[in-house]
């Protein structure tokens, strides 16, 4: 094979447009085109090519391209991962359970919005204990900035942010800061605009989700398919030396054969992280409540690491904000929280309003380490998907938003901060887009008014995605962090990571080891954390718990003293005691 092979079962005719020649192509085993003909050499640098599908005289870009310099809709360029030189040999990895991890949008979280620029913030993510960089997907999409879900170059990053020699500098710079990362990619959709697939293979197949055609993972071509995406998973762990993967909505993956794509990518990431020797983390996105997805192969699950737990986040948000509309409900009664963190999922069975069924598994509390579920009391979805994409820190008092970290970092599970959450960001994270073609432009504002109408929020107010206005303003300012309420709650982000790491109660992955109270009417909170009290008083008046604790570890910035065998928590507060 060459590096210019091509699967095109759909084709009758293929020719490689390469640099300033056309090279006719020849039909092999499988389906795989190769070239008939001479190619130019391309060992002194790059060489934009493309291919020219049956009479077309339009070149469609690689569907395994490593480089789309002039966007998704033109030519590839060539690019040799192994030219870089990396300096990471005796990085050992980071693993996922007793870890923290911090989700991150390269295009906003500098006003440069580059990986070079990323890597100058560091230096902040250690101070405030952070082990794991998430990194919302860097896959080529169309026009020049985009959260990234609506890629269709997966094998190519994106050029705004860097390109794939950016991303490298990037990774190699994070482990020599002793920071691991998980790249977050996107498997069961492609973008409306720049998608040429369907011209070459088997690619799509009947049907859709909520974002678009379904993959082809199990009809006719399908096992070509899942390669391709077993080769893209490979080639971050491989060529970019990531530590791990963030899987978007595999709830949207359908797949009827024997073996789920899950399971087959649990089992090739594990043998590659034995022979790197270092571990290697696959987290899914998953809405199904369902434990299978991260329990071992050997008890018949898929054997992914580990999957997100949207049940923490809204029992959290609820308690805080007070918010019920749409999937808000049910996590109204403090006893949400207390059930979520006692049992890992609220919905395990049970009735779903927002859904209009039973939702969720069951956790296997004594089987099951609470570390397998990753949690946040912010993220980009639950942020970015709100009507304006407003922050909780527009709602809620310093006390309030430290109980947010309290909860979050102190609970049992592996948590997850969103940038700028550690200092009360004031910018907000909107949904924004960048189409060149205005129609797709105009659909993408109209669905996302016709999403926030279910949820009860004003259309009006919902930022237009195509505006670079809405862009900009999703940008962190940095300068906020050291000044005001922000360096208050700066402090506290720092203060809970050095106890995070002094305690080892606080990352005890046993379910066991947990055991919670929610009182309705004080709106009071305790989880026990072994020998560790940790209590949030909800409500608006002083309240007051039972202790045998002899110090207080944390306190919101409220404050909170024991007095004669009970911790007194003003109104929004919140404390650790041992």
């Amino acid at each position: 094979m060459t590096s210019f092979d091509v699967w095109a079962p759909n084709a009758t005719r293929v020719r490689l447009s390469v640099g300033d020649e056309t090279v006719e192509m020849e039909r092999g085993a499988g389906d795989w085109w190769t070239p008939a003909g001479p190619i130019p050499d391309i060992s002194e640098g790059g060489v934009d090519y493309g291919y020219l599908i049956d009479d077309s005289d339009t070149p469609r870009p690689d569907p395994r391209s490593r480089r789309q310099p002039a966007g998704v809709h033109q030519r590839s360029r060539t690019h040799d991962p192994s030219a870089h030189v990396w300096n990471d040999v005796t990085w050992t990895g980071r693993q996922l359970a007793g870890a923290v991890v911090y989700e991150l949008h390269i295009g906003t979280f500098t006003p440069e919005g580059t990986f070079d620029a990323a890597l100058g913030k560091l230096g902040h993510l250690r101070e405030i204990g952070v082990d794991l960089v998430e990194v919302m997907p860097v896959n080529a999409v169309n026009g020049t900035h985009n959260w990234g879900y609506d890629g269709v170059g997966w094998f190519a990053v994106h050029e705004p942010y860097g390109g794939p020699e950016g991303y490298q500098r990037f990774v190699d710079g994070c482990h020599a800061a002793g920071l691991g990362v998980i790249q977050d990619v996107v498997y069961n959709h492609l973008g409306p605009s720049g998608n040429y697939l369907p011209e070459f293979g088997p690619y799509l197949k009947q049907g859709a989700n909520t974002w678009g055609d379904l993959l082809n993972l199990d009809g006719p071509g399908s096992a070509e398919v899942r390669r391709y995406i077993l080769d893209n998973v490979r080639m971050w762990l491989e060529d970019y030396h990531v530590d791990g993967l963030r899987l978007d909505a595999v709830h949207a993956l359908n797949d009827a054969t024997h073996q789920h794509l899950l399971e087959e990518m649990a089992v090739e990431v594990a043998a590659l992280s034995a022979h790197l020797r270092r571990p290697l983390t696959l987290i899914a996105e998953s809405d199904l409540n369902d434990p299978r997805l991260v329990r071992p192969r050997e008890a018949g699950g898929y054997g992914l690491d580990a999957q997100w737990s949207d049940d923490f986040h809204h029992a959290v948000h609820v308690a805080l904000t007070g918010e019920t509309e749409g999937y808000y409900a049910d996590f109204e009664p403090l006893g949400a929280l207390a059930k979520v963190c006692e049992r890992g999922f609220f919905h395990d069975g049970t009735w779903s309003s927002f859904r209009g069924r039973a939702h969720g598994f069951p956790v296997d509390l004594r089987a099951m380490p609470t570390w397998r579920l990753v949690v946040c009391s912010q993220n980009h979805d639950q942020i970015g998907n709100r009507a304006r994409g407003d922050r909780m820190t527009e709602v809620l008092d310093d006390d309030q938003l430290a109980c947010a970290a309290l909860l979050t970092l102190c609970g049992p599970f592996t948590p997850m901060l969103f940038m700028g959450e550690e200092w009360a960001a004031s910018t907000p994270f909107q949904f924004f887009t960048s189409h060149p073609e205005p129609e797709l432009g105009t659909a993408t504002a109209e669905g996302r008014i016709a999403e926030f109408e279910r949820m009860g929020w004003d259309p009006a107010v919902v930022p237009d995605p195509q505006d670079p206005a809405t862009f900009e303003r999703s940008k962190l300012d940095w300068s906020e962090a050291t000044r005001g309420r922000h360096a208050v709650l700066l402090d506290v982000y720092r203060d809970l990571a050095r106890l995070r790491r002094e305690r080892q109660e606080l990352t005890d992955p046993a379910f066991g080891s947990v055991a919670c109270t929610a009182d309705e009417e004080t709106r009071v909170f305790t989880m026990r954390r072994g020998d560790l009290l940790v209590a949030v008083n909800f409500g608006d008046a002083e309240a007051t718990v039972p202790t045998d604790a002899t110090d207080v570890l944390f306190t919101s910035p409220a404050g909170a003293r024991l007095d004669q065998g009970r911790l007194v928590l003003p109104a929004h507060a919140g404390a650790v005691a041992g």
